[in-house]
């Protein structure tokens, strides 16, 4: 269908929650088209905005997590992340979680990007900063039930072995990574050139 609307919002005639608790909230939304058809039941998942963060220490090395991700069965490698809390600006989780998880801080942040990050399912938003001359400062502040080992690997090691499949990083997170390697091979971030292959 072409003209204007394609554009219009659909209705949404009814809705119910499956599930809703403090981890889940699975809706079901009954829609109607703009031409009038109602269809079946869309499922919607209410998440929080996530963030992540890229963390590259003065020496470029990035800052790196190691946990265990039971949906799929192993001890993962990541960026640094986390949920944004209700009234918290993405840039202040991302600064609590990267202080959390690895105990580092920095002065020197951007934006890398932001998208939806399922938008057939789910209702959130991820946030990807770059953090420049990261250093520790203090311990990890870990909540309950995590256990993360936070360590530094040379950027180029890095970029090397996820370009190996050596590390398999979150789907989501390789938006990140493809963000910064567009501003380093496009506009550039200031006292970082490393090429990307």
């Amino acid at each position: 269908m072409a003209g204007p609307d394609r554009k219009r919002p659909w209705r949404v005639l009814r809705s119910s929650y499956a599930v809703a608790d403090q981890w889940l909230r699975l809706r079901k939304d009954v829609l109607q088209a703009p031409d009038g058809q109602a269809l079946p039941p869309c499922p919607v998942i209410e998440h929080p905005d996530w963030v992540d963060v890229i963390a590259l220490t003065a020496d470029l090395n990035i800052v790196l997590v190691d946990q265990y991700r039971h949906s799929v069965t192993s001890v993962r490698t990541e960026f640094p992340a986390g949920t944004v809390d209700d009234g918290e600006e993405p840039l202040a989780a991302i600064q609590r979680e990267l202080l959390e998880e690895t105990g580092y801080a920095s002065d020197d942040w951007h934006l890398l990007g932001s998208a939806p990050v399922y938008p057939a399912l789910q209702t959130n938003r991820i946030y990807s900063f770059l953090a420049l001359n990261a250093r520790p400062v203090g311990g990890q502040a870990l909540d309950e039930g995590e256990v993360i080992d936070a360590y530094e690997l040379p950027l180029a090691e890095f970029i090397e072995k996820v370009v190996a499949g050596a590390i398999e990083l979150p789907a989501l997170q390789l938006a990140g990574l493809w963000w910064l390697s567009a501003r380093l091979t496009g506009r550039g971030v200031p006292g970082i050139s490393i090429p990307f292959p």
